[in-house]
C-alpha cells in the first residue's frame, strides 16, 4: 500500500489540531526529520510524515498520547515502520522503545525542536535565522529556561542518534530555518 500523502496527513493534523504553537512544533520535527532522512538517504516522505504526525492526537486525548493517534493512523492503512517511529517517540507512555534510525530520528528532533523555538523566540530578532548552536546549548544549562524541555532526554536522544549534540542542534535549527516564516521564526518585519 503507498505511504499516504503529506497533504491528507496535513488534513488529519488541521482536523485534531487547533493550536497554532503545536502544529508549529509537529511542523519543526517534519523538517528535521526530512533533514535527516536527505542526510542518511533514507524515505524522506515516511521520516516527513513520522514528524508531522507524531503528536496530533495530543491536544483531543493527552493523557492516551499517542496511543490513540496511533490506532487512528493504522485505521488509515499508515504503515507500521511509521507507527512504531509514533509509539517509540514516548516510550515513558507506550513501551515501545527507539530501536530503527526512524525511531531514534524522531525521538531526537521531538524535544530539541521546544528549545531552539524557545531560544530563537527571546532573542531581540525573534529568529532562527541569526540562531547559533551554541546559543542553545547556553540556554539549555539554564534549568528554568524552556523548563518543560528534558535535557536528560535531548542528550540521551542525540546520542542514541550517534551525533554529536552540537551538531545535532546545528543540524536541526538549519532545517528549521528551511520553514522559518511557517514557523513564525523568520524575524520581525
Amino acid at each position: 500500500m503507498p505511504l499516504p500523502s503529506r497533504d491528507e496527513a496535513l488534513a488529519l493534523v488541521h482536523e485534531h489540531v487547533q493550536s497554532e504553537s503545536l502544529r508549529r512544533h509537529m511542523y519543526s520535527v517534519e523538517a528535521a526529520c526530512r533533514a535527516y532522512a536527505r542526510r542518511w538517504d533514507e524515505d524522506e516522505e515516511l521520516y516527513g510524515l513520522a514528524g508531522l504526525l507524531h503528536d496530533f492526537d495530543y491536544e483531543r486525548w493527552p493523557d492516551e498520547h499517542p496511543v490513540r493517534g496511533v490506532e487512528m493512523l493504522r485505521e488509515r492503512g499508515y504503515p507500521d515502520d511509521l507507527l512504531h517511529a509514533i509509539q517509540a517517540h514516548y516510550a515513558a507512555r507506550t513501551g515501545v522503545q527507539p530501536v530503527t534510525r526512524l525511531d531514534r530520528t524522531l525521538h531526537a528532533c521531538d524535544e530539541i525542536t521546544g528549545l531552539i523555538t524557545a531560544a530563537a523566540l527571546v532573542r531581540p530578532s525573534r529568529s532562527v535565522m541569526d540562531l547559533e548552536a551554541k546559543s542553545v546549548l547556553k540556554k539549555m544549562k539554564d534549568k528554568q529556561f524552556a523548563a518543560g524541555v528534558d535535557r536528560d532526554e535531548v542528550r540521551h536522544a542525540a546520542e542514541a542518534l550517534e551525533v554529536d549534540l552540537a551538531e545535532h542542534v546545528d543540524f536541526v535549527i538549519q532545517a528549521m530555518r528551511g520553514i522559518a516564516p511557517e514557523l513564525g521564526l523568520a524575524g520581525q518585519g
